[in-house]
């Protein structure tokens, strides 16, 4: 965590920029176990990322009434 920190301090575009790819990958991970979980049902290709929508979704609400 201190390297973190120390990299916001020091180079905070290369910090983002790190931040900005690990969201988007831990996105597509999610969204891939999503698609695997849901994809012996036969569903639209649409429906994993919708259900991974909804789950963020409840989750953003339910912190926000904290």
């Amino acid at each position: 965590m201190d390297y973190l920190r120390r990299l916001q301090m020091e180079r905070p575009v290369l910090f983002w920029v790190v931040v900005a790819l690990g969201i988007w990958l831990g996105f597509q991970l999610v969204l891939f176990v999503a698609s695997v979980l849901l994809g012996g049902f036969g569903l639209p290709s649409w429906v994993p990322l919708v259900v991974v929508l909804g789950v963020l979704v409840v989750v953003a609400r339910k912190q926000q009434r904290l």
